[in-house]
């Protein structure tokens, strides 16, 4: 049922971080996996790491915000590699300031970023998937879908725009037999939050803020992501799965 061999998976915003793990995690489960981001370099890095491991890796470069860069690549995607059976669209990026002094070009950098291009990389795929009849697409969401700090309002906006697009494509693609759900991972360990793992004051409250008492791994959302991609989700469409040790869950 969890078992995903013959399957293409393309994960976006997965050279480094919790997209690469998500690669790694479906190449572990059987699937084929496209590596994706807009770095030739880190791409072939993330690559080669993968293939030595014994994934069955590809890699496509092509910036997921602009509409004829992912036309293109999803087309030369499905026409060297096959068809795409699982897309993961987790590209995203974060930019911190008080609202009051947030400017324009940030607030449209992470929109375009964390929104738009799961919209223009969401439709190039499910234009593909929906007549062969069948699809998975699993939206990288956040705990701040439902929930906001200090300093990041443009960022929760987004994410909060992604768990409601979500549900979305749920209504319009699920009569295709495509499930779209979303992924809200908590707070992890990676090279982009390290500067908060390293702030013993943050930590420490974070910890004491989440029932599980820790920094979640990236690890921890690997057998989500597999759910959300194989035929034990068939019949799961529109809904987010938190992975964040029960934050969302208490006060």
């Amino acid at each position: 049922m969890f078992d995903l061999s013959g399957r293409l998976a393309l994960v976006t915003g997965s050279s480094a971080g919790i997209g690469y793990a998500l690669a790694k995690g479906l190449a572990g489960a059987g699937a084929r996996v496209v590596l994706n981001g807009r770095d030739t370099a880190r791409l072939n890095a993330a690559a080669a790491r993968l293939h030595e491991e014994g994934a069955t890796v590809h890699f496509a470069a092509f910036d997921v915000t602009s509409s004829a860069e992912v036309e293109a690549g999803i087309a030369h995607i499905e026409q060297e590699f096959g068809p795409i059976d699982i897309l993961v669209n987790n590209a995203g990026m974060q930019r911190r300031a008080p609202l009051d002094q947030f400017s324009r070009e940030d607030w449209d950098t992470v929109m375009t970023t964390n929104v738009d291009s799961v919209f223009v990389v969401g439709q190039a795929v499910a234009k593909r998937m929906i007549p062969r009849g069948k699809g998975k697409i699993i939206n990288v969401c956040s705990v701040q879908s439902e929930l906001g700090r200090p300093n990041i309002a443009a960022y929760t906006a987004s994410k909060g725009a992604v768990k409601m697009l979500t549900k979305g494509m749920a209504i319009d693609w699920g009569q295709h037999g495509i499930q779209v759900n979303g992924l809200g991972p908590g707070y992890f360990k990676t090279e982009l939050t390290k500067a908060l793992v390293d702030d013993a004051a943050f930590s420490n409250w974070l910890i004491g803020r989440t029932p599980s008492r820790r920094w979640g791994e990236v690890e921890d959302l690997v057998g989500a992501a597999i759910f959300l991609s194989s035929a034990a989700s068939d019949f799961v469409n529109g809904h987010v799965l938190y992975v964040d040790g029960g934050i969302t869950t208490s006060l």
